[in-house]
């Protein structure tokens, strides 16, 4: 009888189980916290979609909400007038996010890998040229004469390709993340024959998966979500990304808005919806993609952070 009155007195076994009580009640409020602010970066997307169900009167008078009011399908009726487009432009967008996001992917690798390697003694001198071209460029007029009169990729795939393939800052961030790689490992497996290449894809490429698959998110993002590229390299409807050809619907919209009234005409197209359906068209994709690289998304954004 006095050791279990023992027991139940005891501080230790009373510290402890407070201690347990303590963690569950941190990690309740923790993932509640987690959870409302989840719910809250969620919502401005929700907003959007119902927006773009919804008719113009309803936005102009009601403002925006997260239930469509007075449902209307007529913004994507609109952007959808000439299905065949959008389904080329989606086609166009796919074909360069899913070959430039992995070609990319690899070019910046073998040349951030290149740079982390003490034995290459003209690494200060690339990451000098690597960082120069960070902070100045030859200029808008000098690249489109490169690009249209010298390399002859005006109007193909492959100008929407090139600009991607290496970014300086993301090689950078690859450098101070196969830095980190125990310098040991790579010499046993020199030691047991691998030359460069095979220690490459078998040894550093499975060690720096965080690394990769964020820059890889960061590739596909820059890739689909261009418009700028094809608006100074693209004229052929056949060749337009989905965010190009979105881009200019809205400015024919506005366009034909302004030439309506200019002619006494009453052309009335479903401005705001429009923009929001566009928004929902062109960032649907995009998210598919996200839920495999989250788990490595926290650890992949602070590698630029790491000492050097």
């Amino acid at each position: 009888m006095t050791t279990n009155t023992a027991r139940k007195t005891d501080p230790i076994i009373y510290s402890d189980t407070r201690y347990k009580i303590m963690g569950i009640i941190g990690r309740i409020i923790l993932n509640v916290v987690l959870t409302l602010i989840s719910v809250a970066c969620l919502l401005p997307f929700i907003v959007v979609l119902a927006a773009s169900v919804s008719s113009e009167k309803a936005l102009v008078t009601v403002g925006y909400s997260v239930v469509p009011m007075d449902f209307s399908l007529s913004a994507y009726r609109y952007l959808l007038v000439d299905s065949a487009q959008v389904f080329q432009s989606y086609l166009i967008s796919l074909v360069v996010t899913g070959i430039g996001s992995p070609v990319g992917l690899l070019v910046m690798a073998l040349v951030a890998y290149a740079m982390s390697r003490k034995q290459f003694k003209y690494r200060k001198a690339v990451a000098f040229y690597i960082f120069f071209t960070m902070l100045f460029s030859g200029g808008l007029v000098p690249s489109y004469i490169l690009v249209t009169q010298i390399l002859k990729l005006k109007d193909t795939i492959t100008v929407l390709i090139v600009p991607y393939l290496a970014v300086g800052g993301w090689i950078l961030i690859l450098r101070t993340y196969f830095r980190d790689l125990p310098e040991e490992l790579l010499d046993a497996a020199r030691i047991d024959g691998c030359g460069e290449w095979r220690t490459f894809f078998t040894i550093v490429i499975p060690l720096s998966t965080p690394g990769l698959a964020t820059i890889g998110l960061f590739a596909m993002l820059a890739y689909w979500n261009d418009w700028f590229t094809p608006l100074l390299y693209i004229e052929k409807p056949l060749y337009y990304p989905i965010q190009y050809l979105l881009y200019t619907v809205v400015n024919n919209m506005q366009f034909l808005d302004v030439l309506s009234q200019q002619a006494g005409l009453r052309v009335d197209p479903p401005r705001i919806p429009a923009r929001m359906a566009m928004v929902a068209l062109s960032v649907g994709p995009i998210l598919l993609a996200y839920p495999f690289v989250q788990r490595y998304f926290v650890r992949g954004i602070r590698l630029g952070s790491l000492k050097e």
